[in-house]
């Protein structure tokens, strides 16, 4: 799934991302993106973060993959319940 994410950068910053982006011929969004990716990685490696570990404890729990998601829709369910009142 796509998301929007905003933020505030250099203008500088932003006419280098749309130069490297013609020069590529892809778009900013992909130079962005393969950015990000790039520097996750050489952070991992160095060992300053473990991003899966601080962000997909999901395969820690004790209830089975079925259960969780039965109450995840069950909750988004309830939710739109009270939406709809």
């Amino acid at each position: 799934m796509v998301k929007v994410f905003s933020t505030r950068m250099d203008e500088a910053l932003i006419h280098r991302i749309g130069a490297l982006a013609r020069t590529l011929g892809t778009s900013k969004k992909a130079v962005i993106e393969e950015a990000l990716r790039s520097y996750a990685v050489r952070v991992e490696r160095e060992g300053k973060a473990d991003v899966f570990e601080a962000t997909s404890g999901a395969w820690r729990r004790k209830g089975s993959p079925v259960k969780t998601v039965d109450a995840a829709r069950a909750a988004f369910r309830r939710s739109m319940e009270r939406r709809r009142r």
